[in-house]
């Protein structure tokens, strides 16, 4: 049930951050137990020119590909294609020359091969160019390696075969490249373009039909500009909070027939974003097709950070309370949270302020849909506890 007083908290919250010109517009919807409960949205699809949100909005989800790209790889496990302990060099064998840069500058080798679930679970020793601190992370800035669009996926793993890791693979969390790297082995195991696998194996069945890496020229007008940081080395970094209107084509192009990475750069729309998460509760679509087994359901939800490498570090920020499954985080210790949520949440976020959660204990799901690049604003923690509240 709903408590329809309380409903009214998410839209002034909501209309209270476009009001304050901190972003442009924003949707939410949270369906529990297979019934959609709340939904809404506030603001523009454009804020200077105070165009409206349109119907089935269009967003770049930056890291929610993230998801969608360890679900596929899962796929692969339960066919016998992949397996969590194969060597990443089986697949890509420059990376079996890899070494790890200590923070003086000297090398060393590998103890142990990098495996399929160190990229699940962001423990390979990749890194991301704007992880402040990360000594290995200006040798990727050098090389372009996130903010360039027009690399494939093979062209930048042969890229990343050629520069250092930041850790021993499985030494620590390191949030990182690492689900590009794992879209790339999921080309070889397949023997097929990324972006068709998932047009195939997850787009259709779940009838996510505005997802993909493009946008088609007839859907253009419903796609939802982006505000804040232009590219990744400033996400980080952008300073005070601006809504002023960036172009991010230059790595996240909506009209590219190569652009395709395994840990970004897919578009959708929140209709489409539900679809998915409401399938990581039992693996079937909402017709009934089974995509991942229920044995598979619940073996990918369990955290498989050790004690000893949390918590988990996104950069200087701590993820408190939160381990690590195949798909995203997962809430461990609600003790350690400072705002509400599920005892075994799980989900993830995007760099615009996209973010999900899917609640199996009270068979909830929620997403938030809006377009800033790299905002500190807490508008996740605020909708997802009055999304909670609201519902009784």
């Amino acid at each position: 049930m709903i408590n329809f007083d309380r409903k009214n908290v998410i839209q002034e919250i909501a209309d209270s951050y476009v009001n304050r010109s901190l972003f442009s517009g924003i949707e939410w919807v949270a369906e529990k137990s297979g019934k959609m409960v709340l939904s809404g949205k506030s603001g523009y699809q454009n804020f200077e020119q105070k165009k409206s949100i349109p119907e089935n909005a269009i967003y770049r989800i930056y890291s929610m590909t993230k998801p969608i790209t360890s679900v596929m790889a899962l796929k692969l496990i339960e066919r016998g294609k992949l397996r969590l302990y194969d060597p990443v060099s089986s697949f890509i064998p420059p990376f079996e020359k890899l070494k790890v840069m200590n923070p003086d500058g000297s090398l060393e080798e590998l103890n142990r091969p990098m495996i399929i679930e160190d990229l699940l679970t962001h423990r390979s020793g990749f890194t991301y160019d704007f992880l402040m601190g990360c000594h290995v992370a200006p040798l990727y800035s050098e090389r372009d390696i996130s903010d360039n669009g027009n690399k494939s996926l093979e062209e930048k793993c042969e890229i990343l075969s050629e520069l250092p890791l930041a850790y021993q693979p499985g030494s620590r969390f390191n949030y990182s490249v690492s689900l590009d790297v794992l879209a790339r082995v999921i080309e070889i195991v397949n023997e097929k373009d990324f972006g068709d696998t998932l047009k195939e194996e997850i787009f259709k069945p779940l009838n996510m039909k505005d997802t993909g890496f493009g946008v088609d020229e007839k859907n253009l007008s419903r796609l939802m500009s982006t505000y804040g940081a232009s590219n990744f080395k400033e996400i980080m970094n952008v300073g005070p909070h601006k809504l002023e209107e960036t172009d991010v084509s230059a790595h996240n192009p909506y009209d590219s027939e190569t652009f395709r990475r395994g840990g970004t750069g897919l578009f959708s729309t929140s209709e489409d974003y539900l679809s998915f998460a409401r399938m990581l509760l039992s693996g079937k679509s909402k017709s009934g097709e089974t995509l991942l087994s229920r044995n598979m359901v619940e073996f990918m939800k369990i955290n498989r950070i050790p004690n000893t490498q949390l918590p988990l570090m996104l950069g200087p920020l701590p993820l408190v309370g939160y381990g690590w499954n195949l798909i995203g985080r997962t809430m461990l210790d609600r003790g350690q949270m400072m705002s509400q949520t599920g005892k075994n949440e799980f989900g993830w976020a995007g760099a615009a302020s996209t973010y999900f959660w899917v609640d199996p204990d009270e068979e909830l799901i929620g997403i938030i849909m809006t377009q800033y690049l790299g905002s500190m604003w807490p508008i996740n923690d605020d909708l997802r506890v009055a999304m909670y509240q609201a519902i009784e």
